[in-house]
């Protein structure tokens, strides 16, 4: 079998930054096992799968994949997959996603970018004295979003570059992701983003991470729209905004790899 497969760069400004994903359009679905095996084989944090021509709301059907399991919501594949079908046809300005877990999700054009919709998923605080103990951090606040979301607020953007966590510890925990925020230095927000649960020990940049974070900090910021970034080894920039019950993320994409995967 063969399937189309592109490896974009999300929340990139150019090729090595931001997070990739690989995109592989389908005619249908296949087993979940052998989804979980391809992605597991391109060993990339998420490959996102897309099926299109079903009746229903939205153009296409999309479910997302790590090395290690399916997950609820991914922003960076969601926007990389926006950017492989509105690339393919120059027509049309945006394109509607079907997901199992989140709902329909937008991406549409944005100057030399795209703007993304994903649910506005606001943390409630809880103490949280495992995973804090896990990621080895000061905490000035923590938070919980019941779809499996933990946000630790620290003092500054210095202490959020410092984290160093047990990875081991984080592991155990369960299948959460761990964000570590602060205001930032030269940008309103930074972040760092750890899910060693699914293989993936810190996520380069997370836009579902930011669909729980921007509710935060928009309220703490006094202002809807704001600049983030995701201080990984790689690094991406995150525009954000709030509106109402969405959460819109703005960021560019490149494709890096064009291919067909065969098995």
């Amino acid at each position: 079998m063969k399937i189309p497969f592109a490896q974009i760069d999300a929340f990139a400004r150019a090729p090595f930054e931001g997070n990739p994903a690989a995109v592989m359009p389908l005619h249908s679905w296949l087993p979940d096992p052998t989804l979980q095996r391809i992605a597991e084989e391109n060993n990339l944090s998420e490959t996102a799968f897309v099926v299109g021509g079903e009746q229903g709301e939205g153009d296409w059907e999309l479910r997302w994949f790590t090395p290690a399991a399916e997950v609820a919501l991914c922003g960076h594949a969601t926007l990389a997959s926006g950017h492989f079908l509105l690339s393919a046809d120059p027509s049309i300005d945006r394109v509607a996603f079907r997901t199992r877990q989140a709902g329909v999700l937008e991406v549409a054009r944005d100057g030399d970018g795209y703007a993304m919709e994903l649910p506005a998923w606001a943390p409630v605080p809880k103490a949280m004295p495992e995973i804090v103990a896990a990621l080895g951090v000061e905490p000035v606040e923590t938070l919980w979003h019941d779809k499996g979301y933990a946000l630790v607020i620290v003092k500054d953007e210095a202490a959020v570059r410092a984290a160093a966590p047990d990875g081991r510890a984080v592991k155990a925990l369960g299948p959460f992701v761990l964000i570590v925020s602060a205001r930032g230095d030269t940008t309103d927000v930074v972040s760092r983003v750890f899910t060693d649960y699914f293989d993936i020990p810190e996520d380069p940049v997370t836009g579902s991470a930011h669909a729980v974070m921007v509710p935060y900090w928009a309220e703490k910021l006094g202002k809807t729209s704001f600049a983030a970034y995701q201080a990984s080894a790689r690094g991406g920039h995150v525009g954000c905004t709030l509106a109402g019950d969405r959460v819109v993320l703005r960021g560019g994409c490149v494709t890096v790899i064009e291919g067909v995967f065969s098995f």
